[in-house]
């Protein structure tokens, strides 16, 4: 039977897990009769009861498998360090335990999946939540794909079925902050989008803030793009420019008509203020960049693991998942429908 899997990361969410569990079983059984299910919990050390009922579960049923991190590394590190884990024939590359990303729309993405899209991907484009974050979100999207040299679709998250190849090609990249949905993106493959509706969430409350949204932000722009870099050349060059030309100006207008030239100190202060404003402003992102160097070159482990529950000890090799060619897991489907 070929394999899916699914990722579902969480913290401090004992009032969802077992409803997520339950919710992908019931579904898999019902109208997922023909495949094999294998359902992966990343957990960013949760101090409630998390950990002990996810533990249960796994007693119960072992295809569920279960990561525990010694600290909360975040959700974009705790996902994907758990891909790292899955065995999937096609991988469902994040289901939050809150369900606000409806797991009825699976059996259809593997639909799709089976006809040939190697990337089928959820579009949030009705979300329950205020006109602010909409707006918020819609001004990220467009700043992002303008500056990125490929589209990242808006309103596409981390709910997104992928077939092994493509996984193969996220896992390729070592980033210690990897943004997930940038990297689909930017490998590319055969994509088709599925809109649906982003439920509110029922139980619990969100761990996202403005400032961790603020901060997944700065990574997906940083991350694919150089163009703020470009851009602080251009505007240093350009107001060097205009310094020069007004300081030209100000120097013949002294010669041709003395009592117009300001005298004081007001020109000089708000001068100064203003190169030093852009000057620190370009000197922080410059340091965005050069924080994201220094955490590449260290080479830490973006995830420290303290448990692992029906996992084997350590993941699949990448080197046993080829890129270019074909896996043996997708030979196996490719028999079973000539379609793909």
């Amino acid at each position: 039977m070929p394999v899916i899997t699914i990722v579902s990361p969480c913290y401090q969410e004992e009032d969802n897990v077992e409803r997520c569990y339950e919710t992908v079983r019931c579904l898999f059984e019902e109208a997922l009769p023909g495949y094999q299910r294998e359902h992966i919990f990343a957990d960013n050390a949760s101090t409630d009861a998390t950990v002990t009922i996810l533990r249960g579960i796994a007693e119960r049923d072992p295809a569920v498998k279960v990561i525990v991190n010694a600290r909360n590394f975040g959700l974009f590190r705790s996902t994907f360090n758990a891909l790292k884990y899955a065995s999937g024939d096609a991988i469902l590359l994040m289901l939050p335990v809150d369900l606000q990303d409806p797991p009825e729309l699976i059996p259809e993405f593997v639909r799709l999946w089976e006809q040939g899209y190697q990337v089928v991907a959820g579009s949030r484009g009705d979300r329950e939540e205020g006109a602010v974050m909409r707006a918020v979100r819609g001004l990220f999207y467009g700043i992002v794909n303008r500056l990125a040299d490929f589209e990242i679709p808006e309103n596409v998250g981390e709910f997104q079925l992928v077939d092994r190849r493509v996984l193969a090609a996220v896992l390729a990249h070592h980033d210690q902050y990897p943004y997930i949905r940038g990297i689909v993106a930017a490998v590319g493959f055969r994509r088709i989008i599925v809109p649906y509706r982003w439920a509110k969430r029922e139980r619990g409350r969100s761990k996202l803030r403005l400032l961790s949204l603020m901060d997944q932000a700065l990574n997906g722009i940083f991350a694919f793009s150089s163009a703020p870099m470009r851009a602080a050349t251009l505007v240093g060059f350009t107001l060097s420019g205009l310094c020069i030309l007004y300081a030209l100006m100000i120097f013949a207008a002294y010669f041709i008509s003395p009592v117009h030239v300001p005298r004081g100190t007001t020109t000089l202060l708000v001068a100064v203020l203003f190169l030093s404003g852009v000057q620190i402003a370009f000197t922080g992102m410059l340091g965005e960049y050069v924080t994201a160097i220094h955490a590449q070159v260290r080479r830490g482990p973006a995830v420290v693991e303290q448990e692992r529950i029906n996992i084997a000890d350590e993941p699949t090799p990448l080197g046993q998942i080829e890129v270019t060619g074909l896996t043996e897991a997708r030979k196996t489907s490719n028999a079973r429908w000539p379609s793909r």
